[in-house]
């Protein structure tokens, strides 16, 4: 397969801003993109990139929804992953694949997913000849599973380094969106280079900055129970799983904090959802309410304290949060590296817990 010049990372940027770059979403408002409902205009972009692919892109793209495969995921930088990546397609065809990103996901989850891909520039510029190939804003890896239809189920992974998006339809309606993982190294932006995120910049900012409000607001009996380690875990758990982990709830438990604890902790919950459609969000939303916010609980460990290791997880019998930053960015500075998910107690990629 010939492998095209890639796109300046700069016009990703771009697009993500809601710019229409020229030879990227070219004629398409950002607008236009999200005014649909999610399972019409996903089908649709999936039935619309696959389109634009020969056959041997088809051949690595569309693979039968039961294949093996369409569990397996994994944000670590790997040297193969399934799919077709951006890097191998040709301009319309990162086009179309970037519709399609930007169907499965809401602007805001479109304008965190792009930028984690312009962090892995930033990397690649940090790292020097240490990055390789690995590094490149153009390794995110676009797979179908089944045939995109209105009827009969079908599955979609867009995934690479730091990012790993994961959606299952059936009969025309979007019933999981999980695994749903986004990274950030660096998490806060040291250095400035054209066309990338500038220093001070951060991608899952509300994702931390939030959680450190809630733990340090707590009192002093609620951060006994809050507290459930004082050293952070190296990951997040079952990283790469099928399925979520199953252990009981750790930490404080939600009517164990007062109102305004309460809704720092809604407003994280809402950062973890903002990334989705609004018909997902509200799923989401719906299932943690029909369950009872009581039932929700917070745990924290390690520092409490940025710039040294710390982590969280938010659970509910039918979602579990979890976020750890314990290595270091590219440049050493410690704790300046995010991994955080959000995963379906219930059973990721709608299948059910083993």
């Amino acid at each position: 397969m010939k492998h095209p010049m890639p796109m300046p990372v700069a016009k990703l940027a771009q697009a993500a801003a809601g710019v229409v770059a020229t030879g990227l979403l070219a004629g398409v408002t950002m607008a236009a993109l999200f005014s649909n409902g999610a399972a019409e205009a996903l089908t649709r972009s999936a039935v619309e990139w696959i389109g634009t692919l020969d056959a041997e892109q088809k051949a690595l793209a569309v693979r039968p929804f039961e294949a093996a495969t369409r569990t397996e995921w994994h944000f670590v930088p790997k040297p193969s992953r399934k799919g077709v990546q951006l890097r191998d397609m040709t301009d319309a065809q990162q086009a179309a694949a970037l519709r399609l990103l930007a169907a499965a996901v809401s602007q805001v989850g479109y304008r965190k997913s792009t930028e984690i891909m312009q962090l892995d520039e930033l990397l690649r510029i940090l790292e020097g000849s240490k990055a390789k190939n690995i590094r490149d804003a153009r390794r995110y890896f676009f797979t179908v599973f089944g045939t995109p239809a209105s009827a009969g189920r079908w599955g979609l992974s867009i995934e690479g380094h730091h990012l790993s998006l994961n959606f299952t339809m059936q009969d025309g309606k979007l019933v999981d969106s999980t695994p749903q993982f986004m990274g950030a190294n660096p998490a806060e932006v040291k250095a400035t280079f054209a066309g990338l995120p500038p220093a001070g910049h951060r991608v899952l900012a509300d994702e931390e900055t939030l959680a450190f409000e809630l733990v340090n607001s707590l009192a002093a009996d609620q951060r006994d129970k809050a507290v459930i380690a004082a050293e952070a875990p190296k990951e997040i758990r079952a990283a790469g799983d099928p399925q979520p982990p199953q252990e009981p709830a750790a930490g404080i438990g939600f009517a164990e904090l007062t109102a305004d604890q309460q809704q720092l902790l809604l407003e994280i919950v809402e950062a973890y959802c903002e990334p989705m459609r609004e018909e997902v969000v509200e799923e989401r939303m719906r299932l943690i309410d029909d369950e009872g916010w009581a039932a929700v609980r917070f745990a924290w460990a390690g520092s409490l304290s940025p710039g040294v290791g710390h982590a969280y997880r938010i659970e509910g019998p039918t979602f579990v949060i979890e976020f750890v930053n314990v290595q270091p960015d590219a440049e050493g500075n410690p704790a300046n590296h995010i991994h955080c998910v959000w995963r379906d107690r219930t059973g990721d990629f709608d299948l059910p817990v083993r």
